[in-house]
């Protein structure tokens, strides 16, 4: 992908460009920058070799949203996904993005009511996003039609193919209009994906993201698992705890990274924020302080930062996860340059942890957890430094008027007050403990539970139900004992929600929610 591509050079509408914006990205990844452009031609069939993670949905969905006519009420995409989850993510992703075009964007799964997705279907849709099987039940019922489709796209095709779906997919294929475009998303590419290329898709271009592994290993890579309030505390510990920080944070959007630096900067801190909105002038200046280390501190979105070629970094931040695995590879190898060691950190909240290890195998490295320095070692580290820096100036001369002073001062007391004195008065702010806000510990035992101990369940029931996390939480209390705090990830959609619940306690949920003679009210979440 060429380094200075951008959205506008990808052929898309202002329309598009406003909601990109309004998302905050600011540059394509390398997937949408090679599919995007070859969609909009609308001339070929395409094979798309890409991770999870690397703005898929947006690289298809963007194009889509620009090549659908909303004057039909006819099904004129349909995205195949893998799973429920993916078909909500995808569905939400692509309304996120249509701006103010009037788009009828539908997911249809098992596990929702049938009968609610034949009531939106009957109303026209213009996209349907679906799992195999639901999609399948309604080609039987014949309340789907795709023989007039003049888009398929396959997501995750390998997964499909895991999950014992390539029967279905050659199933709908059959059903769809043979003059459509086909685009194929796949992160390996077996020999039945290749075969079923070759039997369905009638020539294709192939688009593959290269992989990019780190080049040094000069940087130490950790991350911390905090809530997303408590960020802007951590990194500040961060930067204190540090001898001599000089570090670049980066931020996803524009607004986040002018809301960082504003609030170091009231906090005392020598930073700055350079994004697409400022201007060149003033981004040399900014990047000449930096490179002349008068800020120590830059707060920068990936698209700012690129060309600042500075070789003694000590930190590189993640203040936010950024938006594909590649621009993490290009951040953080911007530390541990010129022979010195660099220590890469990213912040990451719970619910973000399955990107980070996303993340961690695309680029080949390992990103160790660690702990935000705690408060008492902070301030043992500024009392440290300042005891570092009077003996350096013990070391040289000093004035023979700040010795007079001195001994005027020393009349009246002793010099264990008068340093005592000084002391407080020099550096109240910085060793005062209560300067730093509270950081509620994120446990090992939550983490342990996610990978371990978890269970993700799905409940008929959902805001028009009149459905909230609280209700929720009282809800299953009511039938099974279980600590609220064990009720955790609660998603309440608009018919549906989902939960996960330790193991051990699930299957109880299941059994206590079961409805003789209908449909259960609680269930596992299965891929389906």
């Amino acid at each position: 992908m060429d380094n200075n591509m951008t959205f506008q050079d990808l052929g898309l509408s202002a329309r598009a460009l406003n909601a990109i914006n309004k998302k905050g990205f600011e540059e394509p990844t390398s997937i949408q920058a090679m599919t995007i452009p070859v969609m909009l031609r609308d001339d070929t069939n395409i094979i798309a070799q890409a991770q999870t993670g690397t703005g898929k949905t947006a690289a298809f969905g963007l194009p889509l949203i620009e090549m659908i006519h909303t004057e039909s009420k006819a099904v004129q995409a349909l995205i195949l996904v893998p799973t429920r989850e993916l078909a909500i993510q995808v569905s939400e992703e692509i309304n996120s993005l249509k701006g103010d075009k009037g788009l009828i964007i539908v997911p249809i799964y098992g596990g929702q009511s049938i009968d609610q997705q034949l009531r939106r279907l009957k109303k026209g849709v213009h996209i349907v996003v679906g799992t195999p099987g639901r999609v399948i039940d309604h080609l039987k019922r014949k309340t789907l039609k795709l023989d007039g489709i003049e888009h398929l796209i396959l997501d995750e095709a390998d997964e499909m193919l895991n999950m014992g779906f390539i029967e279905d997919m050659e199933e709908i294929m059959k059903h769809t209009n043979p003059e459509k475009r086909t685009l194929l998303f796949s992160a390996t590419m077996p020999g039945r994906i290749k075969s079923l290329a070759k039997k369905y898709m009638d020539g294709y271009e192939l688009l593959q993201v290269k992989k990019e592994t780190l080049t040094s290993n000069l940087t130490e890579q950790i991350y911390f698992e905090v809530k997303a309030s408590d960020k802007f505390e951590a990194l500040c510990r961060i930067v204190d705890i540090e001898d001599d920080f000089y570090g670049l944070v980066f931020c996803r959007t524009k607004s986040d990274v002018d809301s960082v630096a504003a609030h170091l900067i009231d906090r005392g801190y020598d930073a700055e924020a350079i994004h697409g909105d400022i201007s060149q002038v003033q981004r040399e200046r900014t990047l000449d302080k930096f490179r002349k280390q008068r800020i120590n501190l830059l707060i920068a979105t990936d698209v700012a930062a690129r060309g600042i070629d500075v070789s003694n970094l000590t930190h590189v931040i993640n203040y936010s996860l950024p938006q594909d695995p590649e621009s993490y590879v290009h951040r953080i190898g911007r530390t541990g340059r010129a022979g010195k060691e660099g220590t890469a950190i990213t912040f990451i909240t719970p619910s973000e942890y399955n990107r980070l290890m996303v993340i961690q195998r695309f680029a080949k490295t390992d990103i160790k957890k660690s702990q935000v320095p705690k408060v008492k070692d902070i301030i043992k580290a500024k009392k440290r430094k300042i005891y570092d820096d009077l003996n350096t100036l013990l070391e040289n001369e000093i004035d023979t008027t700040y010795f007079n002073w001195a001994k005027n001062l020393l009349e009246e007391k002793s010099p264990t007050e008068m340093l005592a004195a000084l002391l407080n008065y020099c550096f109240e702010e910085e060793v005062n403990p209560d300067t730093y806000g509270e950081i509620k510990e994120i446990g090992s035992k939550g983490r342990q539970l996610d990978q371990q101990g978890k269970a993700r369940l799905f409940v008929a029931l959902g805001k028009k139900d009149k459905m909230n996390p609280s209700k929720l939480i009282d809800l299953i209390m009511s039938r099974v004992s279980v600590n609220p705090k064990q009720i955790r990830d609660i998603m309440v959609m608009d018919n549906f929600s989902f939960i996960n619940v330790p193991f051990e306690k699930a299957e109880e949920i299941v059994v206590s929610f079961k409805q003789k003679g209908g449909k259960p009210l609680i269930t596992h979440a299965r891929k389906k």
